[in-house]
């Protein structure tokens, strides 16, 4: 894989978070380019969904910077940096279960000022990259599929049209076929664009598609480096990789 040779969109330095006196982050940083798929990896509570809502402001860092295109973005409010192009589909997906599939598409859109044409055209991107949401568009979105609700988690997020698109546990509690095809749209979405930080427990199929990562133990980032180096890694291998 190659990406775009130009300064880092995200830039996070040394940011710590506490959770009361618990410090969920102990000085974390890493950075995402233009045109990359980062991964952050790691056991349950090493911090990794912590710091994607870090990023995204709903939790604050004690200290630290998070810098997006070379602009401090620590300070801002959640919508404010949606508003930036920074969106999340959230671990869990958080879709809106009482609403259509189709209203829940237009909130993704809701921080948007342009035309009505505009987002018809994205609402039609959205349907190429999921052909099942757009046979559904009038049902209720609780009751879709647990891989449907996670397609429409990652639609509402592209209906903002991200400048990075930050994904939290794409493949939880999916069937295996699913995965991969969640994987694959992943690629899809990058192939067109879209830098991804992408936080993910099935290790493996993350670093696969991936141009870096980082591996995260109790708040610390402990290893990093070339995707491909990571899957390689015996220590990566033995306590992420099943071996």
């Amino acid at each position: 894989m190659t990406t775009a040779q130009a300064g880092p969109i995200l830039s996070v330095k040394e940011i710590h978070v506490k959770y009361g006196n618990i410090e969920a982050l102990k000085g974390i940083s890493f950075e995402v380019f233009p045109g990359e798929i980062i991964s952050l990896i790691g056991a349950n509570g090493a911090g990794k969904s912590t710091t994607l809502r870090t990023v995204s402001g709903i939790l604050k860092p004690v200290s630290g910077e998070i810098f997006f295109k070379g602009a401090s973005i620590k300070n801002l409010r959640a919508h404010e940096i949606a508003r930036q192009g920074i969106l999340q589909s959230p671990e869990g997906r958080g879709i809106f279960a009482n609403l259509t599939v189709l209203e829940n598409l237009e909130m993704g859109a809701y921080t948007r000022k342009d035309s009505k044409a505009a987002i018809q055209k994205d609402l039609e991107q959205v349907y190429m990259l999921f052909p099942r949401l757009k046979e559904r568009l009038k049902q209720q979105a609780g009751t879709l599929s647990g891989g449907e609700q996670q397609m429409l988690a990652i639609s509402r997020a592209m209906m903002g049209r991200p400048q990075i698109l930050l994904l939290d546990e794409p493949s939880l509690g999916l069937a295996p076929q699913i995965v991969e095809k969640i994987f694959e749209i992943i690629q899809t979405i990058n192939k067109s664009g879209t830098p991804i930080l992408l936080v993910e427990q099935n290790a493996f199929q993350a670093l696969k598609i991936s141009h870096r990562g980082y591996v995260v133990e109790t708040g610390t980032i402990v290893m990093s480096g070339p995707a491909k180096d990571l899957l390689k890694n015996e220590g990566v291998r033995a306590a992420y990789l099943g071996g």
